[in-house]
């Protein structure tokens, strides 16, 4: 898979339904790759939730429960000191303000003067969650993207530093790691059980001000495009949200973890009773992903799909206008190959009813490549079983598989560098060309030599060596071979340039 890495700090502001959709804590970022791990992975409690009418006089004891393992997250970039400076992007204060409150001023020099001093570090804090008792902790990928450094307390007032084991934006879920032992894990609960209505704590640490725990209830479960993730299936509650409890935990009645903390709804930019988790089952198998290959890795089918109306759902003869209706398949795709068609309607997939578009895309991403399924269309009014082999979803892939931690296991050239292809979502998130042919950088590890170079987020890679590239799928070909010195061309801001990237000076 070649995952595509987008910045969610750009959408912390995004209008949505009259009011802003906020990530509910500070946005920096990690981008170094971490070496692939074993781990057990914790187990989970898919006894469902109590459900009576009597309620709970108190709930401390959940709470003593749980605040253990809910853990604050501290992180830290340090802002690099260059010969000149053109000062900060228009909105730029305002963005810092919001993410770090007033206590962050931006005392860079005015635009094209010198710079004599470094600029500050830049500080945010959110939340985590300790799912096994060897240090595994779960939290948002926009809380620890692009930190240099990350720190972890814990309750009883123990500091650890925290390594990235992987970010995952698509779902916004992140993985980081303490070396410790013993520590007092949150237990999970299977959240595909959680209904409307079911009592829920939300613990975090909004604003820095220490760990606080909110109650209220689940207002709605399977939602989406609150924020504008590919992966989203969020569960809403009213229980209080505010900046800081990103990566925080949401809990049942019983101290269970069903969701992590990400994002509100807001007018104001604090909790107004819309709050957003990301499902239990869905971190979990992300961190599975992510502690095994350093990547998640999903499913990938092959079809453009769209939800059904009731005129629709008459026209295609079905009852209930439930499905996902199948408006193209794409060529030499898992797909066409197992006899999917324009015009099917998927109603079951893997043993699951299909209720839209935005299910089966979950459904199918949870796969694993290679993995056989059977799904249940309607064609032409009648029930079709076909059997398909999913396929490994296109995306962004690593250039070198070697760790920034390990130079001496690179394998190829151009250690640190992510890139994708150019899709319809690559072309609309770096403004490109609808012509333009190549492979877009969307990750550069900042102590690489690829970053020391020139090279940025956005570049799109034309040529390597003076050999065409016109995909991610050719840059890593190209670079498989071992070599100090790599010579790109590369597309920026409506032209091409040339930059030699030496990687005998890494390290």
């Amino acid at each position: 898979m070649k995952p595509i890495f987008q910045n969610l700090s750009n959408r912390i502001a995004a209008v949505a339904l009259g009011g802003a959709v906020v990530l509910a804590g500070s946005a920096l970022a990690f981008t170094q790759k971490p070496k692939a791990e074993k781990a057990s992975l914790p187990p989970v409690d898919e006894r469902p939730i109590a459900r009576d009418a009597n309620g709970h006089s108190s709930f401390a004891p959940v709470v003593k429960k749980v605040a253990p393992g809910v853990v604050k997250v501290s992180t830290t970039l340090h802002m690099r000191n260059t010969a000149y400076n053109e000062g900060a992007p228009e909105g730029m204060d305002d963005m810092l303000r919001r993410f770090f409150g007033d206590q962050f001023e931006f005392r860079g020099p005015k635009r094209n003067m010198p710079r004599r001093q470094e600029m500050p570090r830049q500080q945010g804090i959110g939340s985590g969650v300790i799912v096994t008792k060897d240090g595994y902790i779960l939290t948002n990928n926009h809380v620890v993207e692009g930190a240099d450094e990350v720190k972890v307390a814990l309750q009883d007032g123990r500091e650890f530093i925290a390594k990235v084991v992987g970010r995952d934006p698509k779902s916004d879920v992140a993985v980081i790691k303490v070396d410790a032992k013993d520590l007092p894990a949150v237990p999970m609960a299977d959240s595909d059980k959680v209904e409307v209505g079911d009592v829920v704590l939300a613990v975090g640490n909004p604003f820095g001000i220490g760990q606080t725990v909110t109650t209220g209830i689940v207002s709605a479960t399977g939602r989406a495009g609150a924020t504008g993730l590919d992966y989203e299936d969020f569960i809403q509650t009213d229980a209080a949200i505010n900046p800081g409890n990103s990566g925080g935990a949401l809990v049942d009645a019983e101290g269970r973890l069903i969701g992590i903390n990400t994002a509100i709804l807001s007018r104001s930019g604090g909790n107004q009773g819309i709050g957003f988790a990301i499902p239990a089952n869905l971190t979990r198998d992300v961190m599975q992903d992510l502690i095994k290959d350093g990547r998640v890795t999903r499913g990938y089918l092959g079809v453009m799909i769209q939800d059904l109306n009731p005129a629709l759902a008459k026209e295609f003869q079905l009852k209930d206008g439930k499905g996902a209706l199948i408006g193209d398949v794409t060529a030499d795709s898992p797909a066409e190959k197992a006899g999917f068609k324009s015009g099917d309607v998927i109603t079951e997939f893997d043993g699951k009813k299909v209720v839209d578009s935005r299910h089966l895309k979950l459904e199918v991403a949870r796969l694993h490549p290679g993995q056989n399924v059977q799904a249940k269309v309607i064609r032409d009014g009648s029930t079709k079983t076909i059997d398909v082999a999913v396929g490994e979803l296109p995306g962004a892939e690593r250039l070198a598989k070697g760790d920034s931690q390990s130079k001496s296991e690179d394998t190829g050239t151009l250690n640190g560098v992510t890139v994708g292809d150019l899709d319809q979502a690559a072309r609309q998130q770096f403004e490109l060309p609808a012509n333009m042919k190549g492979a877009v950088v969307t990750d550069v590890a900042p102590d690489s030599p690829a970053a020391e170079a020139g090279l940025k987020p956005g570049d799109v890679i034309q040529e390597i060596n003076r050999k065409p590239v016109r995909n991610a799928e050719e840059a890593v070909k190209l670079t498989e071979k071992q070599s100090k010195t790599t010579l790109l061309r590369f597309w920026r801001n409506g032209g091409s340039h040339f930059v030699v990237v030496d990687e005998s000076r890494n390290g």
